[in-house]
């Protein structure tokens, strides 16, 4: 082993020598790097150091440096440009190969437009998984794919739809970072569940909106429900998008970055002018405790919840049952489902007809047999 030639300079790489014959190569992940580390004869991966090893021999370093000194390895971004959802408390918790995956599968979502809540979801998803396998990711195969999903369903007993975002997630991975379709091909999703969307009687809607004494909340709360928002649009409306003159509502980059208009009502509109009476912003309809930024989500969750305790109501209901109730209510009272469909914002007429299963329209007509046995 005298005779070897110096170990090469490589950026990023540790290179160590052991006493069996081989050198210990140790470099931050990057997919680009493993798969030119897989080309060298004799190359192995430990995952318990989480480093590769080549055999210490002339041809193994000649290869080394033909792969990574004539072509310089692929790094990332540098920690600096972190991924903006993620909080600066939670970043420093990822080690640096974290960091650095974090960040691969960050810059795939955002050059195909992902919105900030999927991408969210995704990272969290996968470094769940990356830390569970304990492995280089590339080298995963798809029996240990499915053996990680049951784990999820048996052990951490995700629901469907949980699930069926870690599927999502691995999917996203395997096809666009890790470059590797045969892998997930096989990879079955959950069956959806047919639940009914919890909704609301109008009496008590209008329990809700009585409940509240603050102009804001009610304002906001009515505005949700007349106008069938979802919480991240009604949070995000604009005064500009308000236009009276039209009676119309536009949502800007709804669900599936979509942009839409929806109805205003009379009564939303006395509610809004009231509310603006005692506040007003030039940009945002409900701004938040920084005039320059709109109401969170989170906060309007804790409004709903306090006006539900106040108004006693003790059905299992959340700020998405006011858009529930709002299409089933119009279904109700005759509106076309193809117009609800426009509306609520929905591309396919099935997610739409749920609503048929739990509208009153139809079904109060029925008696049932047992007030007819006399």
């Amino acid at each position: 082993m005298g005779n070897l030639p110096p170990l090469p300079s490589i950026p990023d790489f540790d290179l160590r020598p052991t006493n069996h014959g081989h050198l210990l190569v140790f470099f931050p992940y990057h997919p680009d790097t493993v798969e030119r580390i897989k080309s060298i004869a004799g190359r192995r991966w430990h995952p318990e150091k989480k480093c590769w090893s080549i055999p210490y021999t002339s041809a193994a370093l000649d290869r080394l440096t033909t792969l990574f000194v004539k072509t310089p390895p692929k790094v990332f971004a540098q920690p600096e440009r972190r991924p903006g959802a993620v909080t600066q408390r939670r970043w420093d918790t990822l080690s640096d190969e974290e960091q650095a995956f974090v960040a691969r599968v960050e810059d795939e979502m955002k050059l195909r437009a992902y919105s900030p809540k999927t991408r969210k979801s995704y990272r969290n998803h996968l470094l769940r998984f990356k830390r569970h396998i304990n492995q280089d990711l590339l080298s995963v195969s798809e029996r240990e794919i499915r053996q990680y999903l049951l784990h999820l369903i048996d052990a951490e007993q995700l629901s469907r739809a949980t699930l069926n975002q870690a599927v999502s997630a691995l999917k996203f991975f395997y096809r666009h970072v890790a470059r590797n379709l045969n892998i997930i091909n096989c990879i079955p999703r959950p069956r959806p569940e047919r639940k009914l969307p919890n909704v609301l009687s109008r009496n008590e809607v209008l329990s809700l909106f009585e409940a509240l004494r603050n102009l804001k909340h009610r304002a906001l709360l009515i505005m949700a429900y007349s106008a069938g928002l979802r919480v991240s649009e009604v949070v995000r409306l604009r005064v500009e998008d308000i236009e009276i003159d039209r009676g119309m509502v536009r949502v800007r980059q709804g669900k599936g970055s979509k942009d839409r208009y929806t109805v205003l009502s009379e009564v939303a509109l006395v509610a809004l002018q009231t509310y603006w009476q005692t506040e007003s912003n030039a940009k945002w309809v409900f701004p938040g405790a920084s005039k320059e930024r709109h109401l969170n989500v989170r906060s309007v969750q804790k409004i709903f919840v306090k006006a539900k305790d106040k108004a006693g109501l003790q059905k299992s209901v959340s700020m998405h049952s006011l858009r529930h109730s709002f299409a089933t209510h119009l279904l109700e009272d005759g509106t076309d489902l193809r117009y609800i469909q426009e509306l609520l914002g929905h591309s396919r007429p099935e997610t739409t007809m749920i609503y048929t299963h739990v509208t009153q329209k139809d079904l109060k007509r029925i008696r049932s047999p047992l007030d007819n046995i006399r």
